[in-house]
């Protein structure tokens, strides 16, 4: 039986765009009850690129940050891969603007993951498996979750609307080591799709939703049998959970749907409830701010998990992605964690955003209204006419 390494996260950088749109201000634009979305999804804010960034800005951010206090050099990355489903060409993948930039090139493996918000974890887990097979020679990689996420105006989407990256670097589990065993889950569903040349998604909510708690289900069973452990037990021992985020109630209808399967609120409602405040929320608040960046979305949440982390002490990190597929995996804190040198950037983020008016937000949307075939009024969309102005 082959023995792993110990592989995990050495380095972590973050990255959010400029400006963001308060919930409550957009739900005045809507003429919307602002409690819809602030209780009814638990959003506060959406964090927005407008014509000022692009995906590979924000991937390129993230990246930088990493890099910058990971204690290796450039020529000993060997792997870079993307997840994301914001992808700019149908055939070059993103990591192609990305490694220009950096000024990675060589013996190196580079490709974009596509599996809808799924693809920045099958990313990791892909460099993970390379990093701890002889394919690596000892080198580590760079994996990226970015997405600049935009819902046809006026849709029950539009309020989600987030974007972000997150930047790994797959090496010594200086911040922490991920466990060899993940655990995975897939069906064939039409929950959340985009056909080739629209501009905006197309979305069965209420299957996405079953598809969602279906999948947690499986992955947390299947890591319980791994384990040896009890569903209840697990729920109650493991230290922080961190899921896939389209909007914090999602997350917590999930969490209620795994208590009922495990029994753990049975004579008690209050259970559940408590252990999602416990357990789940804190983890929760950087993602409200955010709104949903799709692969990136879990691991703002497993970022904010792993600040102050003790050595030893272990989260999950459950992903899903649309179409459908769903994995959970455990990660263990390791001795940077405790410092969480990442917290400082995103709140330097925070600090200096722009934050937009419900009219500057429909001003935005009115300039870039996308037609049918999937060009601007330009012809162009903004990240096309900012790469032909590039390149």
């Amino acid at each position: 039986m082959r023995t792993f390494e110990s592989i995990g996260i050495a380095s972590l950088g973050l990255k959010i765009p400029s400006f963001f749109l308060d919930l409550k201000d957009f739900a005045q634009l809507r003429g919307t009850d602002p409690n819809k979305y602030t209780i009814g999804l638990s959003c506060h804010e959406m964090a927005l690129c407008l014509d000022q960034h692009t995906v590979v800005d924000l991937a390129l951010g993230a990246a930088r940050r990493a890099l910058m206090r990971w204690k290796g050099g450039l020529d000993q990355i060997g792997f870079l891969a993307i997840g994301t489903e914001s992808a700019l060409d149908m055939s070059a993948p993103l990591t192609k603007w990305v490694a220009r930039e950096l000024k990675i090139s060589g013996a190196l493996r580079s490709y974009e993951v596509k599996h809808a918000c799924l693809g920045g974890t099958l990313a990791l887990r892909q460099a993970y498996e390379w990093r701890c097979s002889p394919a690596s020679k000892g080198k580590a990689a760079l994996v990226i979750a970015v997405d600049d996420t935009l819902y046809e105006a006026s849709s029950p989407g539009e309020p989600t609307q987030g974007a972000g990256a997150v930047a790994m670097i797959v090496d010594k589990p200086l911040i922490a080591e991920i466990d060899p065993c993940s655990h995975s889950w897939s069906y064939p569903a039409d929950d959340f799709w985009r056909p080739i040349g629209e501009p905006y998604p197309h979305v069965n909510g209420p299957l996405s939703l079953e598809c969602y708690n279906q999948g947690a289900l499986a992955c947390f069973q299947d890591c319980c049998d791994y384990t040896k452990q009890t569903l209840g037990g697990f729920l109650e021992t493991i230290k922080g959970m961190s899921f896939h985020t389209p909007f914090p109630k999602m997350v917590q209808k999930a969490l209620g749907a795994l208590c009922d399967k495990s029994e753990i609120s049975k004579g008690s409602a209050d259970k559940a409830k408590n252990l999602f405040l416990e357990k789940v929320a804190p983890y929760l608040t950087w993602n409200q701010k955010i709104g949903n960046s799709m692969t990136a979305s879990l691991w703002f949440s497993v970022a904010q998990n792993l600040c102050g982390r003790q050595i030893g002490e272990q989260i999950s990190a459950f992903s899903y992605g649309s179409g459908c597929g769903a994995e959970l995996q455990l990660l263990t804190a390791g001795p940077e964690a405790r410092a969480a040198a990442w917290a400082e950037d995103l709140q330097d983020d925070f600090s200096q955003r722009t934050q937009l008016s419900g009219q500057d937000y429909d001003h935005f949307r009115r300039l870039n209204e996308v037609l049918k075939d999937g060009t601007s009024k330009t012809g162009l969309s903004k990240d096309e006419q900012k790469l032909r102005q590039a390149s």
